[in-house]
């Protein structure tokens, strides 16, 4: 039902990419202000609370029970006013189980946030962080590896 949940949210404005599969439990607070690319995956009980844009990139996994958060209050004023910032999740990253990712918060290309982990700052490209709230473990990939490999093929 992956084609037709998709066809759904296209309709309420989301923006879904070729060969996305959304799991069935997955929710979406506005459709409209979310952006998901190529061949990228969102698990079951995945929430966007989409107050403001969530912008997923290409072959990501957006594991079961995560939770990205576009909006928060203003606790310095007495009616709560709203504040929203935008959420994106880069091309290759992936947030693990139960994460939390706060407002205003990018976790960059080929990331990886651990499982149950809260996100309060950005999370840099090719980089593990874990914990609450998440800090830098280790990086992804060996970087010195990645280099010769593309210096061997001519990049």
């Amino acid at each position: 039902m992956y084609k037709w949940r998709n066809f759904l949210l296209r309709l309420f404005g989301a923006h879904i990419g070729k060969g996305v599969q959304i799991r069935a439990s997955a929710k979406f607070t506005y459709p409209w202000k979310v952006s998901i690319g190529d061949y990228s995956w969102i698990g079951d009980q995945v929430e966007f609370y989409s107050l403001d844009r969530i912008e997923i990139g290409e072959h990501c996994v957006i594991s079961q029970r995560s939770y990205l958060c576009t909006g928060t209050h203003d606790i310095s004023d007495p009616k709560f006013g709203l504040i929203t910032k935008p959420v994106v999740v880069m091309d290759g990253a992936w947030v693990a189980s139960d994460v939390f990712i706060n407002p205003g918060i990018t976790v960059g290309v080929m990331a990886v946030v651990a499982a149950r982990s809260t996100v309060t700052r950005d999370v840099p490209a090719n980089e593990i962080h874990a914990g609450t709230p998440a800090q830098f473990k280790k990086y992804r990939f060996d970087e010195s590896r990645e280099k010769r490999q593309l210096k061997g093929i001519g990049l």
